[in-house]
């Protein structure tokens, strides 16, 4: 990876649940501020696959093991979160830039009591790939141990295989992303 002011941890045992920061309240809801922390795990301590399914802000089912053989990003957000605005449009752009090499994104829509503001936060930005809406936190509850359940934003990468292969726990950049996302498609897991 190549983006030299971000804190990157190798060899991690596992992705571990906490919190990553102060609890901050935005719109009546609270989160936990990421620490701007990329980790990335090797391929040998890289957990089962991800099961995670449901259905989209447009009514359509997802399920991520439909996109098995391909890379696929995860991005927990929420239209109510002000770190999710700042990265929205990157993470677009790092969708388009990324699509050519079949690598997948998939939104997670987290604590949006009305879809209506989450499909709205979509149009707003241009965001073109799919999102889930999760109002009953099973999406998250799927990532357990991978996103701490109120850490919005998270970004995840998942491997060929399905697993969690890197998260960043704030939010990100293009450049961030589509470095971090080609390290995991070349196998480098370590710098």
């Amino acid at each position: 990876m190549r983006a030299p002011a971000v804190a990157v941890l190798v060899a991690l045992a596992g992705l571990v649940a906490g919190c990553t920061g102060p609890s901050n309240g935005s719109a009546g809801t609270n989160y936990v501020a990421g620490d701007g922390t990329v980790t990335l795990v090797p391929a040998a301590r890289r957990q089962a696959p991800v099961d995670l399914r449901g259905t989209t802000l447009e009514g359509a089912p997802a399920d991520v093991a439909t996109w098995r053989g391909k890379a696929v990003v995860l991005n927990v957000w929420g239209s109510w979160c002000a770190p999710c605005r700042k990265e929205a449009r990157d993470l677009q752009a790092a969708s388009q830039a990324l699509a050519p090499r079949g690598v997948q994104f998939l939104g997670i829509d987290s604590g949006d009591p009305d879809p209506a503001q989450a499909v709205a936060f979509q149009k707003a930005f241009g965001i073109t790939y799919p999102s889930l809406s999760d109002r009953s936190g099973a999406a998250l509850l799927a990532l357990r141990g991978a996103v701490p359940p109120n850490a919005v934003p998270t970004t995840l990468v998942l491997d060929t295989q399905g697993r969690v292969a890197a998260r960043i726990s704030s939010a990100t950049t293009t450049k961030t992303l589509t470095d971090l996302v080609d390290d995991v498609i070349a196998g480098r897991d370590s710098l």
